[in-house]
């Protein structure tokens, strides 16, 4: 299912980013955040919802990537823009926190390793995953886009995911491409044995320390 066929009059999301600039009095660009409540069972572990999308207008800031590979992944993944890359090494500064990072890469065949630094990575939500495009051999493109600001995104206990998709000295067509673009990954990712159920609850749109604003859902 696509967004470009789905419940949203796009002048009404116009109309909304347009709002939300209009309201905002602070002397820093705000954040232009989402959430959206999702008709999930968050107990099930197959329909956990949780996955990556690199949107059309990034936010300008580039983020710290740290890459678990052999050295001779390493040339191409400092070329790639990686922050740092290595194994036994780089486990010990993630381990002993001599090192900041944003996203956490690995191959493959470097996870026996990762793996046990789950109860740091885990809680941070930065533990490598297939699903959310952390574990790859293919280290150039992974890297590029993590680094150009790549977002990834899970559903929380409640259902909700949460999620920045722009600032407001973006144009409100920026806005609304990366709100398609972002719902779109969402409803690419829905489980299959939530074919009939109207996947979509509830979205909201706001600025950082603004009001949200209700999406109408058609």
């Amino acid at each position: 299912m696509n967004i470009n066929k789905f419940y949203f009059n796009k002048d009404d999301l116009i109309k909304i980013f347009e709002n939300i600039k209009k309201k905002s009095k602070f002397n820093f660009i705000e954040s232009v955040d989402i959430a959206i409540n999702l008709s999930i069972d968050t107990k099930d572990i197959n329909q956990t919802i949780k996955g990556n999308v690199l949107l059309p207008h990034n936010f300008g800031k580039t983020k710290k990537v740290i890459v678990f590979a052999p050295k001779s992944k390493e040339k191409i993944s400092y070329s790639a823009g990686a922050f740092f890359v290595g194994m036994e090494n780089l486990f010990d500064k993630v381990k002993n926190n001599t090192i900041k990072y944003d996203v956490v890469l690995s191959t493959l065949d470097s996870m026996k390793l990762v793996s046990k630094l789950g109860q740091i990575l885990g809680p941070k939500g930065l533990m490598p995953n297939l699903k959310l495009g952390t574990i790859t051999d293919d280290l150039k493109n992974s890297i590029s886009k993590f680094v150009k600001g790549k977002i990834i995104y899970k559903n929380d206990k409640f259902g909700i995911i949460h999620s920045t998709i722009g600032k407001l000295n973006f144009t409100s067509n920026q806005l609304l491409d990366n709100f398609i673009c972002f719902i779109n990954s969402i409803i690419s990712n829905k489980p299959k044995q939530l074919k009939n159920m109207f996947f979509l609850k509830k979205i909201f749109i706001s600025s950082t320390m603004g009001k949200s604003f209700l999406v109408n859902l058609n």
